[in-house]
């Protein structure tokens, strides 16, 4: 194991060597994990999300193996990011389709998955991709079942209209938090006929006019997730950088729209940036993901690793203000394929792993903006 870390460590080193297309602006200290918020320990409350969920057949393989050969346990595959997910009071991860009792198409998991993510501590789950359509309503109906008797909330795909309206809520402590979700393409394939709601586009008057029906239907924090941006890029593109101005800029009464944005797509980490007072995530990457080749045929292992956001919120100073982010932080994630396990970089590196370069280029591309001179912080 040690060795095969070794190497990964070696070949993200490589990367880093050759350079990346977002340059770092400056460092961030590591935190000691749990370290409470100034004056939000008591009544606010924090909120993690992680990254894509691409259960390559590979990764599905190792689930069968967890399990003894009869059915599938992902819980192994998740047990190194459980604490992170456990210490929140919200906690959102990004899941592609669950695929049907027969066949193994790519990035089709079985029903056991929502399982394992409700085990580890998610709340609830965007649902929203390039692959929400692989297999069409029947695809969308199956992923929402599965989660729906793991006890997984889910946004962004629905099976009626009516749940394509509604809002997803959250309780964290006090407060409520709305959970939307968008994809920027579904690979080409249609809507389903008769069924133009089924997956949420990521379209900026449809987002705006959703986070506002939220804030109505008493959401004191509206988060929006994105599937957005070219895949394989360390920096985010034009129309990422676009849509999270507009969406951070629209304001009712005087107070944001939107209280967070979490981009997933890339393959790869991106940025953390503070956009009009509003932090954006422009790309967490893969938490999980088989061998991966990149745009140009070869095998990337950027596209093992990912960040887990993590922001502790505090509630207004006075009446109508908004939650406002009093501590932000990224966690480096790596996925082992050989183990099939998601490690957490900095405790990996506490027991004497040598990731180091692993983790030191996530944190150059996440800071590559300016995020830590906002206060942005790695963390456990």
């Amino acid at each position: 194991m040690i060795a095969r870390r070794r190497q990964v460590a070696l070949a993200l080193t490589a990367v880093l060597a050759a350079g990346a297309a977002c340059r770092a602006q400056d460092r961030a200290p590591v935190v000691e994990p749990g370290r409470p918020a100034p004056a939000a320990a008591a009544r606010g409350f924090t909120l993690v999300a992680s990254g894509d969920v691409l259960p390559h057949s590979s990764v599905i393989d190792r689930a069968r193996f967890d399990a003894g050969g009869t059915g599938y346990d992902f819980r192994p595959l998740f047990a190194g990011i459980e604490p992170v997910v456990l210490r929140a009071d919200v906690a959102l991860c990004q899941t592609e389709p669950v695929r049907g009792a027969d066949g193994d198409p790519a990035f089709k998991s079985p029903p056991e998955i929502a399982r394992a993510l409700a085990a580890t501590g998610y709340d609830g789950c965007s649902t929203a991709s390039d692959h929400s359509l692989d297999e069409g309503a029947a695809g969308v109906r199956r992923t929402l079942d599965a989660l729906d008797a793991a006890g997984v909330r889910h946004a962004g795909t629905a099976r009626t209209e009516a749940e394509a309206n509604a809002i997803t809520l959250l309780p964290a402590g006090r407060a409520k938090v709305a959970h939307l979700a968008y994809t920027a393409g579904t690979d080409g394939r249609p809507q389903p006929p008769g069924a133009p709601w089924t997956v949420a586009p990521a379209d900026e008057n449809r987002i705006v006019a959703d986070a506002r029906a939220a804030r109505k239907a008493g959401a004191d924090v509206v988060v929006v997730s994105v599937h957005w941006g070219a895949a394989w890029q360390d920096a985010p593109d034009g129309r990422q950088l676009a849509l999270a101005r507009a969406l951070t800029a629209s304001r009712s009464d005087g107070r944001p729209d939107v209280d967070l944005v979490l981009g997933t797509q890339g393959h790869v980490p991106q940025a953390y940036e503070k956009v009009n007072g509003t932090w954006v995530v422009y790309g967490t990457g893969d938490q999980v993901a088989g061998e991966t080749t990149n745009d140009q045929g070869a095998t990337d292992p950027r596209g093992h690793q990912s960040t887990v956001a993590r922001f502790t919120f505090a509630p207004p100073a006075r009446p109508g203000a908004r939650w406002e982010v009093v501590k932000a932080e990224f966690v480096p994630l790596l996925f082992d394929v050989d183990a099939g396990r998601v490690v957490d970089l900095n405790r990996a590196l506490a027991q004497g792993a040598e990731l180091r370069g692993a983790r030191d280029r996530i944190r150059d591309v996440v800071l590559c903006r300016g995020a830590a001179a906002d206060g942005l912080v790695m963390g456990e």
